[in-house]
C-alpha cells in the first residue's frame, strides 16, 4: 500500500529540509505535552530514567545514520493512517485531560511520520531508535499503585522471612517491620517498581545489542523483573538488618539513597551475567 510518490534518499537536500519541517511541526504540535512530561521526569523519582531515554534514542539514531541516508524513500498510506489514527487519539485526550494517551501519542505520531512520509524501509530501520522513546512516558500513579501495593507486600514478607533467619527477631504487620528497639515501613518507593522500570529499560537495550535468537532475547527482557524484585528485597532485608543493630537512622537521608543507588548497580550486574550467559549459550 506504498504511495510510490518518492523515490529518493535522505541525502536530497529537498527531502532533508521536508523532513526537517515537519519534524518542527510535530514538535509545535505537542508543546503542550512536553513540559508537564519533562517536569514529571525531575519531581518523581519513579521516572528520572526517562531524562535519558532521549539521549540514548539519539545515540542509536546516530548509529543508523549512514544507512538511513542510503535508504530509498517511499511514502506509505499505512503510515499516514497510524498518523492520523494517533492525531486524532491525541486530541481526544487532550479535550479529555488524559495525559497519558496524550504522551504515548508524541511517540506514536513520530513513528506515523516517518513511517508514512519515509516509507516502510526507513520504520524498520529506525523502529528501535524510535521505539524505545515509549519509556520515556510515565506510568500513571493510579497503575503504579495497583502494582506497587502488592510488591511492596511481596518484599516485606520475603524480607521479614530472611531476617529471621539471620536470628534477629521481627514481627511483620502488612508493609511494617517491627524490631526490639525500632520500627520500618517499607514504603511504595521500596517496592521494587522503579527498579523493574529502569533495569526493564536496560534489558530492552541488552537484548536488542545482542545477537541471538529471539527467545534469547525475551528472556532477557522478562529477566529484568526477577533481577528488580530480587535487587530490592536484599535492600529490604539489609537495611532490616541494620535498622536492628544502629537504629531506623539508617533508613533516612544518605544511607537510604545510597543503598538505592547500590542495589539498582546490583541488579545491573546480575542482569549483565544475564546477559553475558545468553551470548555463550548463543554462541556455544
Amino acid at each position: 500500500m506504498d504511495t510510490n510518490t518518492l523515490d529518493m534518499t535522505l541525502n536530497d537536500q529537498t527531502l532533508k529540509w521536508q523532513t526537517v519541517l515537519l519534524l518542527t511541526l510535530w514538535l509545535l504540535a505537542f508543546s503542550p505535552v512536553l513540559p508537564p512530561m519533562v517536569d514529571s521526569w525531575l519531581s518523581h523519582s519513579d521516572n528520572s530514567h526517562a531524562l535519558l531515554v532521549p539521549l540514548i534514542s539519539l545515540y542509536f539514531l546516530w548509529e543508523k545514520r549512514h544507512e538511513a541516508l542510503k535508504t530509498p524513500v517511499q511514502g506509505s498510506w499505512w503510515g499516514l493512517f497510524v498518523l492520523s489514527g494517533s492525531l486524532v487519539i491525541y486530541l481526544i485526550s487532550t479535550v479529555g485531560g488524559i495525559a497519558f494517551f496524550a504522551r504515548l501519542m508524541f511517540i506514536s505520531t513520530l513513528i506515523g511520520l516517518v513511517w508514512g512520509f519515509l516509507g516502510a524501509r526507513m520504520a524498520r530501520l529506525l523502529v528501535f531508535p524510535l521505539g524505545i522513546l515509549f519509556f520515556m512516558v510515565p506510568v500513571p500513579d493510579s497503575l503504579l499503585s495497583l502494582v506497587s501495593f502488592p510488591l511492596q507486600l511481596l518484599a516485606t514478607k520475603i524480607s521479614a522471612g530472611l531476617i529471621q533467619f539471620c536470628s534477629i527477631p521481627v514481627y511483620r504487620e502488612g508493609n511494617m517491620l517491627y524490631f526490639m528497639q525500632t520500627q520500618l515501613e517499607v514504603a511504595e518507593a521500596c517496592s521494587g517498581i522503579r527498579s523493574i522500570m529502569s533495569l526493564g529499560m536496560l534489558s530492552v537495550i541488552f537484548a536488542y545489542i545482542s545477537a541471538g535468537d529471539w527467545w534469547r532475547k525475551a528472556i532477557l527482557v522478562l529477566a529484568a523483573i526477577p533481577v528488580a524484585l530480587l535487587a530490592n528485597i536484599l535492600r529490604v532485608s539489609g537495611t532490616g538488618v541494620l535498622a536492628h543493630f544502629f537504629g531506623d537512622r539508617v533508613a533516612r537521608g544518605f544511607l537510604h539513597e545510597f543503598s538505592g543507588l547500590a542495589v539498582f548497580l546490583f541488579g545491573l550486574g546480575l542482569l549483565f551475567v544475564v546477559f553475558s550467559l545468553l551470548r555463550k549459550i548463543g554462541n556455544s
